[in-house]
């Protein structure tokens, strides 16, 4: 399956990566699915940098499954609002 990628806001607080703490404003989340295994990682819009979002990786039991967890972990760490 090709990965997703979505364009988001991030709230107050921002998104916890391993790489680089925190990071804010305008960002881009990408998943990518390998042999079951969905990595989340988040890059500032435009940059080539991708950072692992922290706790956000996981197995899945069914490969079909990676859209919905990319619009699920979308829904969670787009908060343009606060």
């Amino acid at each position: 399956m090709a990965d997703l990628s979505s364009a988001f806001v991030a709230g107050p607080g921002g998104v916890m990566t391993d790489e680089v703490g925190v990071v804010t404003g305008d960002l881009e989340l990408r998943t990518t699915l390998d042999n079951g295994e969905l990595r989340a990682l988040v890059r500032y819009e435009g940059a080539e940098e991708w950072y692992a979002v922290t706790g956000a990786s996981c197995r899945l039991a069914d490969e079909k499954d990676h859209e919905a967890v990319h619009a699920v972990l979308l829904g969670v760490l787009n908060r343009p609002e606060g």
